[in-house]
């Protein structure tokens, strides 16, 4: 008898680790207003619920803020099981998401602090919450020198760990750290601490880096190994920074960012800036978008990056438009490194290599293709470079699948004297600089072709590369970066996206002390400073300008902040012409840059703003078609439902910009037939009196566009008086695919408030 019942313990013990083998997290929303009334607390609300279908699942965290509910480790059949309980909205997987990765106060006309931020009560009372890899705190962008007290408010913590000292880690400008790891380690496994740090402490360099690109106090004599030389500082000098470290080293889940956007919001941040993204999907089931809109709720403004998957069209991530979503350009900076070829050619690349140099003449240049036994050894993958043909040489590689810096390692490994990487198609002419390791530089598709085919063709190839340190004044700038994702909106056609774009090519800001400014294992240099490029930068740098903005204007709302962003930035240079996109070499798009590059010295006087209030966005999900339950999963604080009785409709979304879709005829007799779009908007005078005058303009191939203002006068005579308009936009059937834009302004003489358009023809 005792083999059976051995074999029965046996079974169910592989029952047993086969059901927790099979556990994964999943985030439980649940409606606060259904509490049975045998609970007195939500909290054990949520752990009965729970129990009640497992007793051996792991509850990771509980959500009150922008949030109601909590996060467990479920098996499939156990998360079907809790979704159909009284009181559950919805049970969610926990879903990965991954970091979008001196001279910008110049560049954006901060250089006079004291015309933009005048002193006042308020001005130390604005915190920047910022959701990353950590902090490397042992950096002078964090002193606080000159700051005043913590504010009474804050209810942060500075946690302690074994490597995180909060006595000596904050102060009064770095206020707040913490670390989020239960659905990383939960899916991922333990924390690997031989590589990065269980505590705030930042082993990357992203997290010290966006955080002080947002409001890094000033620090004179600040470069890169000697490049960018100046004084480095972030957008909101006097803003508090608070930073929640949830991104690892596989990824950032979902549970840990909702743990932290609820911390942050209760802790009493201002402005939320999260430099990452995972796909795009319905904003009920966006745990970024959930906590966004509950944030927003709040009164607390959220920032996100674009993503860098451009310049593929509908790439965005982050399209909810209570989310300010941030693309990616250039500044008039750059660090040009000369390719100098044998037969007297010379190409512009851009580095920051920055030790013993290549000789000044030529030396033997080959190839990465022909100095391989592998299919894919252009790319100078790791161990497809033979040492016997690189030896000594200047070795053209190109660009795709490993990291820009790993293939000069790969270079050097195999005995390279140097490294010229070509761009491909993908990035075309876009130039992002780089530490490298070794003498190289980076050149564009055109030149690299060039270079490649002379490398090829030529019996005895030469090249050296000049290094030219640092130059400013470059023109055109901005320019729009070929990474930075593009719309249209994939989740809603009909809001704008990106909202606008800010500095993300070449960013200096502060870096971890845990790796060198390459990220790669075998750097050993340290450096305060580091130069790095994405979206991840774009997103601080307006996350600090709407901290600026809350600073001077401590009523406005998030939305009233994003508006006076978004219709004072701008669309052309100063001759006129419009701002270029890279990948195209042709005129950006407000698919490309959405209402342009952001301008803070307008900002912070913009004349009139369109504001939006929670209400206005639950009728935009009703606009959607969205039930009560889904509507319920992003609203967690009201008991709301769509009236069957009113006409909701996205087109009177109070955005600031328009998105207008336009029906493609399949068939029409008559082949002048044209369609009309009407919207809706409400403007806020957040100026003195004036009168505002609209003017419009539209330019589409192939058809004329004709917008027709109602009323096209508009008087205000006190502040916060409200005024509302119509916009019907008239257009002939163009084909499927067909697009274009235009600019609707509204002037009064001192102020424009602008607005991008979009048209497309589905």
């Amino acid at each position: 008898m005792a083999r059976p019942v051995i074999f029965f313990l046996l079974l169910l013990l592989l029952s047993i680790a086969w059901a927790a083998a099979e556990r994964a997290s999943y985030i439980v929303h649940m409606a606060k207003t259904q509490m049975p009334p045998r609970f007195t607390e939500h909290s054990h609300w949520y752990d009965a619920s729970l129990r009640s279908i497992s007793d051996s699942a792991d509850l990771l965290y509980t959500y009150d803020t922008v949030a109601h509910g909590f996060s467990a480790l479920l098996t499939p059949a156990e998360a079907r099981i809790l979704a159909r309980h009284p009181g559950v909205l919805s049970v969610l997987p926990d879903t990965p998401y991954y970091l979008h990765t001196t001279r910008t106060p110049e560049f954006l006309g901060l250089d006079l602090p004291a015309e933009l931020v005048p002193e006042s009560s308020t001005i130390a009372d604005v915190v920047i919450g910022v959701l990353d890899t950590g902090v490397w705190p042992e950096r002078n962008s964090f002193d606080d020198n000159g700051l005043g007290p913590v504010p009474a408010f804050w209810k942060g913590e500075c946690v302690a760990a074994k490597d995180f000292d909060p006595t000596k880690a904050c102060n009064r400008k770095l206020i707040g750290a913490r670390f989020f790891s239960k659905g990383y380690e939960s899916s991922m496994g333990p924390i690997d601490e031989s590589h990065e740090s269980r505590s705030p402490r930042d082993a990357d360099g992203h997290g010290t880096h966006t955080s002080t690109t947002a409001a890094g106090s000033a620090v004179t004599n600040a470069s890169l190994l000697g490049y960018a030389e100046g004084t480095a500082r972030g957008m909101a000098l006097r803003a508090r920074i608070s930073v929640y470290k949830v991104c690892w080293a596989g990824g950032c889940f979902s549970s840990d960012i909702l743990a932290a956007m609820d911390a942050a919001v209760n802790d009493g941040c201002h402005v939320l800036s999260l430099s990452l993204g995972g796909g795009a999907a319905d904003y009920y089931r966006d745990s970024v978008a959930i906590g966004a809109f509950n944030a927003m709720e709040k009164g607390v403004l959220v920032s996100c990056s674009a993503g860098n998957a451009g310049p593929g069209t509908a790439t965005l991530s982050n399209l909810a438009p209570w989310i300010t979503t941030v693309g990616a350009g250039t500044l008039d900076r750059d660090f040009p490194a000369y390719v100098v070829l044998g037969n007297g050619k010379n190409y512009t690349g851009v580095s920051l290599y920055s030790g013993k140099l290549l000789p000044s003449t030529p030396i033997a240049l080959v190839y990465a293709g022909n100095a391989t036994n592998s299919s894919n050894g252009n790319l100078c993958m790791p161990g497809t470079l033979l040492p016997e043909k690189v030896a000594g040489k200047v070795v053209l590689c190109e660009r795709g699948i490993n990291a820009r810096v790993q293939k000069g390692m790969v270079v050097k490994d195999a005995g390279g004297a140097g490294m010229i990487l070509a761009n491909t198609a993908t990035n075309s002419e876009e130039l992002v600089a780089d530490a490298h390791l070794l003498p190289a530089t980076l050149i564009g598709e055109k030149a690299g072709n060039a270079v490649k085919a002379y490398s090829i063709s030529d019996p005895n190839p030469t090249a050296t590369i000049i290094f030219g340190g640092t130059k400013v004044g470059v023109s055109p700038s901005p320019v729009v970066a070929a990474f930075s994702s593009r719309g249209p909106n994939s989740v809603t056609p009909e809001i704008l996206k990106p909202d606008l774009i800010a500095p993300g090519v070449n960013i200096l800001a502060g870096w971890t002390g845990a790796v060198g400014p390459t990220g790669l294992p075998t750097d050993s240099r340290r450096v305060e400073f580091n130069i790095i490029s994405g979206t991840s930068m774009s997103c601080p740098h307006v996350s600090g300008l709407a901290a600026l903005l809350k600073e001077e204007h401590p009523d406005w709302s998030p939305a009233a902040i994003k508006s006076a962003l978004m219709t004072t930035a701008y669309v052309k240079y100063q001759n006129g012409d419009g701002i270029l996109d890279v990948a195209t070499g042709q005129e950006a798009t407000p698919f490309d840059l959405g209402a342009g590059h952001v301008d803070p010295r307008k900002a912070m006087d913009p004349g009139l703003v369109y504001d939006l209030t929670a209400q206005d966005y639950l009728e935009f999900l009703c606009a959607l078609n969205y039930t009560s339950l889904q509507i319920a999963a992003m609203s967690k604080d009201r008991n709301f439902s769509c009236d069957s009785r009113k006409n909701y409709a996205v087109s009177k979304l109070n955005y600031p910009s328009f998105s207008v879709a336009f029906a493609t005829a399949i068939a029409s007799a008559d082949e002048s037939a044209s369609a009309t779009v009407t919207h809706e908007r409400t403007v806020t005078n957040v100026g003195s009196s004036a009168t505002y005058k609209a003017t419009a303009t539209a330019k589409v191939d192939g058809g004329e566009v004709k917008i027709a203002v109602e009323p096209a006068v508009l008087s205000f005579t006190e502040t916060g008086e409200k005024k509302s308009y119509i916009v019907k936009f008239t257009a002939p059937s163009l084909p499927s695919g067909s697009s274009g834009l235009g600019r609707l302004e509204w002037s009064d003489g001192k102020h424009t408030v602008a607005s991008a358009i979009a048209f497309t023809w589905t």
